[in-house]
């Protein structure tokens, strides 16, 4: 490995995907590890840390959860992405609390990834310290109702589950959404999940 590449670990027990992440992430310039389970990935995060994993959450044996638990108790560094055929809003959520940086839906763009995964390893490096309390300041400026949306959205609720709870039409709870994630910086839900977190 060349001096300042970066290194990526990709965990899926599919070959196909496996195969064409390391082929994207090379020709990318990064130094691609690849794992068709959670045992050996594990090992190898042991021995080192990576600067970003993509990580299947359905895998035989160990599953993406129970390495994300795994990785959470050890403070692992790295800014770990989830990948599902079969993901939905409650899943992210439980991914991101469970520590997962972000969250990938197959099937995925692999410009789409590639760019999420950039600007993840480099949000690990200028993350400043403080951030917390920022975080905590910006919660602060959210109205009563979107902070009542906040709450629905990081319980897992979708628009119509959330709407339904708060009197309120899906599309109304679209546009509270829309203001939450403008006012918090978030650019995605798993991304919001993670600032609200951070916060907490």
């Amino acid at each position: 490995m060349s001096a300042g590449q970066k290194t990526i670990h990709i965990v899926d027990d599919d070959p196909s995907v496996r195969d064409a992440l390391s082929v994207v992430f090379t020709l990318e310039g990064y130094s691609v590890c690849v794992f068709s389970n959670a045992a050996d990935f594990l090992t190898a995060a042991r021995a080192g840390t990576p600067d970003c994993v993509l990580l299947d959450v359905h895998m035989p044996g160990k599953s993406g959860m129970d390495v994300l638990h795994e990785l959470q108790s050890a403070n692992f560094p790295a800014p770990v992405f989830i990948i599902s055929g079969q993901g939905d809003i409650p899943m992210a959520v439980r991914a991101i609390k469970h520590g997962a940086f972000d969250f990938i839906e197959k099937p995925f763009d692999a410009d789409t990834v590639v760019v999420r995964v950039e600007e993840a390893v480099a949000a690990e490096l200028r993350r400043p310290a403080g951030s917390d309390a920022d975080t905590a300041a910006i919660a602060d400026t959210l109205t009563p109702r979107e902070r009542d949306v906040l709450r629905e959205i990081t319980a897992g609720a979708t628009n119509k589950e959330a709407g339904r709870t708060l009197g309120i039409s899906p599309r109304t709870i679209e546009v509270h959404r829309a203001r939450i994630m403008e006012k918090l910086g978030a650019r995605n839900t798993a991304d919001l999940m993670r600032i609200v977190l951070a916060g907490q």
